[in-house]
């Protein structure tokens, strides 16, 4: 008989507490927190907000939620034991079946099987894709760590800013992987690793279409030594890349890094070779294929992963340029399939592979979870002792992405920003989890990313700018700016005005910024 409905909130949590009192409960790969198949009509009455039962998915009773025309969204929920759930990543799973469910107006509306988790400092809404129209019943599932301080976790259902039909069944939560077991701190007194004898690397990131005049103006005027070289594939977001032609465009792509690496040792820069776009991504909002989806469901995309490094490597080992070879972008495991390394097991396999090869370039590793700096919690040193690690600072998103997915709220910095109030402390604050990661495992960190659009109110991404490199000097972290000559709303050559898409007449305060700091760069010796 199938299981009805089972949520585990303190059972267990009591059990252990009649022995050891402070003795947290910890539960194995595969426990169950929350499941329903909607067989016992009584589950509905859990649930707060509008929703009703209709037929199942291989059974009699699903969740039916409906949104006619003139109304936007409906949506039903019920809360998780978060207090189980800290530390753990959970996968989220259901069968969903849709009736002329409209297209959205933003990329995360539509149909949504959601759990936003709620810290003191923050708020996530990880969510599975579910597409749009008509589809019979189909299996959706995403995967999210439930930080340490969660105050709450909720799982939602239903339609946002659409119309439509769905209906809902089979949901479970689950752990999908363990908390960490930390590594010993690494003691000693010899040099860190760094992969450069330069006192610092500081550049930007640049558009795979630069040409020799944007290069010199990088290296030779602005006096950069560093840049990160994106492998970036375009498509439509949401479209599943076709891996037919991958090996087609990757071959163009390193073409074009082959040409410029001499003008690269010519203008004194540095290269960071980063893998934007692995195999078996799909196409993210921003119009690039991420690194997630395939990656972590198939095998094979895992291997081919690996062959691409080892090709790369063998390409690269002996370029002058080239400091590091950056595995994947802002990695995402949504979910990690049977069979399937999850990131920390890919990167290490990886790196041995390039290792048989390069035994001398650096090879960089970001944490899963989009690469930011919380995702240091879940990232173990790798068995490798020339590893750089990575992060990416987009923080608060809401003020760094104003207005770059459609029109929203204007934020200036510092100040408040959805809420709470933001400045430089609470910039340090957000990355805490990497000065406590080099600190204790002894490692070199590289921004390989940070930035905020260039419209922010009141000169505030100067502001904002300014901060963070003072964070990352303190704590003598390289990094590169995001990005150079490639798409204008990052530009620093462009002024405030949203509307003027040329370049400002007169350097802007946050190009005068960067190149402040460019101009205490050491130039490396090819």
């Amino acid at each position: 008989m199938r299981r009805i409905i089972t949520i585990l909130l303190c059972s267990l949590t009591i059990r252990t507490c009649d022995t050891t009192a402070q003795e947290k409960p910890t539960f194995p790969k595969g426990h169950v927190y929350f499941h329903t198949d909607f067989e016992n009509t009584n589950i509905v009455q859990q649930f707060k907000g509008a929703a009703k039962l209709s037929n199942g998915c291989n059974s009699t009773r699903s969740l039916f939620i409906e949104v006619k025309p003139g109304s936007r969204s409906s949506m039903t929920s019920i809360p998780l034991p978060v207090e189980q759930m800290r530390g753990y990543t959970v996968r989220v799973s259901a069968m969903v079946r849709a009736e002329n469910v409209s297209e959205k107006p933003k990329s995360w509306n539509g149909i949504k099987v959601m759990v936003p988790v709620v810290t003191p400092s923050q708020k996530f809404w990880p969510q599975a894709e579910t597409g749009t129209g008509t589809f019979d019943w189909k299996k959706v599932a995403f995967s999210g760590r439930v930080p340490d301080d969660a105050k709450s976790a909720v799982l939602c259902l239903g339609l946002e800013e659409v119309t439509g039909k769905v209906w809902f069944d089979d949901i479970q939560v689950a752990v999908s992987k363990t908390p960490i077991k930390p590594k010993p701190a690494v003691a000693g007194n010899s040099p860190i690793y760094k992969g450069h004898s330069l006192p610092r690397l500081r550049g930007t990131m640049i558009s795979p279409s630069i040409n020799e005049e944007g290069l010199k103006t990088l290296g030779k005027d602005w006096n950069a030594n560093l840049v990160r070289w994106q492998l970036t594939r375009h498509g439509r977001p949401g479209e599943q890349s076709s891996d037919s032609d991958y090996e087609q465009w990757l071959e163009k792509e390193l073409k074009k890094l082959d040409d410029a690496l001499p003008l690269c040792e010519k203008y004194g820069i540095m290269v960071v070779v980063d893998l934007h776009s692995p195999p078996g991504g799909k196409n993210t909002q921003s119009g690039y294929v991420g690194s997630d989806d395939r990656l972590f469901s198939s095998k094979d995309c895992q291997v081919r992963f690996i062959e691409i490094w080892q090709k790369m490597a063998t390409r690269y080992k002996n370029s002058k340029a080239v400091w590091g070879y950056d595995l994947a972008n802002e990695p995402v495991e949504n979910f990690v399939e049977a069979g399937c390394d999850d990131w920390q097991a890919l990167a290490e396999k990886t790196a041995k592979a390039i290792r048989s090869i390069d035994q001398q370039k650096a090879i960089i590793i970001e944490p899963a979870a989009w690469g930011g700096p919380e995702g240091l919690k879940d990232l173990m040193p790798i068995d490798d002792p020339n590893v750089v690690y990575s992060v990416h600072m987009y923080i608060p998103h809401a003020f760094t992405h104003q207005g770059v997915h459609g029109q929203g709220k204007e934020f200036a910095y510092p100040g408040a920003i959805n809420g709470k109030p933001w400045g430089k402390p609470d910039l340090e604050k957000a990355l805490q989890p990497v000065v406590d990661f080099q600190k204790k495992y002894r490692a070199h960190i590289y921004i390989g990313e940070f930035s905020a659009i260039r419209w922010a109110p009141d000169n505030s991404a100067y502001r904002y700018l300014k901060d963070l490199i003072d964070i990352f000097e303190a704590n003598d972290w390289d990094w590169t700016y995001h990005a150079f000559r490639e798409w204008s709303g990052w530009s620093l050559e462009h002024g405030q005005d949203r509307k003027d898409t040329k370049p400002a007449s007169t350097p802007t305060d946050r190009q005068k910024l960067l190149c402040d700091w460019f101009s205490k760069n050491v130039k490396p010796t090819f």
